[in-house]
């Protein structure tokens, strides 16, 4: 008997990268893919994937997993409950947020983001950051060495209270990345006129969680885009818009892209599957659970984001998981009782779920290509944050992270997903697909119906300097 050459032989795939489809086998060593080609050598272990289409992992660029937050509220999932749903879900690698607090130094929110994490995480995990405080020292000193350590990614918001940078510090910013190749994310709503319509709509009783999506109109997320968009141009460096909800802000990003400016888009399945009217259509505290910013829009919305996913608007399709139980005192009900919608904390559970909704209502449903799937999902992340090609492809030398996926009828329950939170706002919804084996650096890690744990195996990844992605074909909307 011949010694096996291989440590796992992937036999009788259907390989799609983001630019090609073809059949091969896929031989992996110590954890990377080492071959791939026709009738490979034996392998210590073997999985037949019998014809199947076979993805690199996926990359969930913008997720929240135990980030800190002001009593009572709490994140439901940490990096145990968080990479195990990802997992389940065909995503293996994350990059969740080390959050600055005002006052707090962004070294020692470093720190104490490596403490959470450290021998929980199943799968491999890199931190972008948020700059919350940009000090002098954090600007100088801690902001730039951080980038050269492999955080060379951060988040800055333009609303809520404990987050938010006006924009002369949004400016000195963007400034140390353009100095330093970094990529800034941009969390674009108008702070001013969320808190004058919240104050309105307060004022006449209206606090139902589906005036929510009241408060936050898509003018504000317009003005905003428009104004990061300018102060971006002023600086003369790249960023990325996050989560972008509808057609507002979407003619603002064409508009940029049509001037030869270097702005980038992220969108995330609520923004396909929800409208404003899971929020409620009447003053039911149900709608809490789908309490998002941007809010969900309106399905005139929903095909305007699926036009940007297809033909090139978006890089990045993220989830933006933000996991807060509903019927929880530290979540959704703040210390137990039905809040006002300005104190429901923001955010939905999606981890698990991103990949399955648009590989069955994109893919399978004829709106975007097999190939788009993988650049959405993996292979744009991994370039985005520096991390391609060991992550985001199928290619000798990358690591083996990997879904084979089983095209049948799957119905969402939020009592066969994986995370810790308490309910899924996709709950009911009839999908056509669902991994079959998700394999993180050659081990299986999902065979389809059971999880396999091993907590801290997962590793921190140090990200080099962002891919600068070529920008998308003009088109109309």
């Amino acid at each position: 008997m011949s010694i096996p050459t291989f440590d796992l032989v992937i036999r009788n795939a259907l390989v799609a990268t983001a630019s090609d489809t073809f059949a091969a086998d896929i031989g992996v060593n110590g954890g990377r893919i080492v071959q791939l080609g026709s009738s490979l050598a034996n392998g210590k272990r073997e999985i037949d994937a019998l014809g199947r289409v076979v993805t690199p992992g996926g990359v969930d660029a913008h997720c929240h997993l135990d980030q800190p937050m002001q009593a009572p509220v709490r994140m439901a999932d940490g990096f145990d409950s968080g990479t195990r749903s990802a997992a389940c879900g065909g995503t293996t690698t994350v990059i969740p947020f080390a959050a600055q607090a005002k006052g707090q130094s962004l070294r020692a929110a470093v720190d104490d983001y490596h403490r959470r994490a450290e021998g929980r995480a199943h799968v491999d995990y890199a931190f972008h950051l948020i700059v919350s405080d940009p000090t002098p020292q954090v600007l100088r000193e801690e902001l730039p060495a951080l980038i050269a350590e492999g955080y060379t990614s951060f988040k800055v918001y333009m609303t809520y209270d404990d987050l938010k940078l006006d924009d002369g510090q949004i400016l000195d910013v963007l400034d140390v990345a353009r100095q330093h190749g970094a990529m800034a994310m941009i969390h674009a709503e108008n702070a001013d006129c969320i808190e004058w319509l919240t104050k309105k709509l307060e004022a006449a009783g209206r606090t139902a969680p589906r005036f929510h999506a009241h408060s936050r109109p898509m003018l504000v997320e317009r003005e905003a885009t428009h104004r990061a968009i300018a102060l971006a141009e002023l600086v003369d460096v790249p960023i990325l818009i996050v989560h972008v909800s509808g057609r507002d802000a979407v003619e603002q990003i064409r508009w940029a892209r049509g001037q030869g400016l270097k702005v980038f888009a992220e969108t995330c399945p609520q923004y396909l599957f929800l409208t404003a009217e899971d929020l409620g259509i009447d003053n039911s505290y149900a709608g809490a659970r789908c309490v998002c910013s941007p809010p969900p829009r309106d399905k005139g919305n929903q095909e305007v984001i699926w036009n940007g996913l297809a033909d090139g608007l978006f890089t990045l399709f993220s989830s933006d998981h933000a996991p807060f139980d509903y019927d929880a005192p530290e979540g959704k009900k703040p210390g137990g009782e039905e809040a006002p919608f300005s104190h429901i904390p923001n955010g939905i559970p999606g981890l698990e779920t991103r990949m399955p909704l648009l590989y069955s209502k994109g893919v399978l449903a004829g709106r975007i290509t097999l190939n788009r799937f993988v650049e959405l999902t993996a292979t744009n992340p991994a370039k985005a944050y520096g991390l391609h090609p060991r992550k985001g492809s199928i290619a000798v030398g990358g690591d083996a992270d990997l879904v084979i996926w089983d095209e049948r009828p799957v119905t969402i329950r939020n009592d066969r997903l994986h995370h810790d939170v308490d309910y899924t706002p996709y709950e009911g919804m009839q999908l056509q697909a669902w991994p079959a084996f998700t394999l993180a650096r050659g081990e299986v890690v999902w065979d389809g119906q059971a999880f396999h744990p091993r907590p801290g195996r997962g590793q921190f990844l140090r990200c080099g300097e962002p891919t600068i992605l070529p920008l998308p074909r003009k088109s109309s909307i």
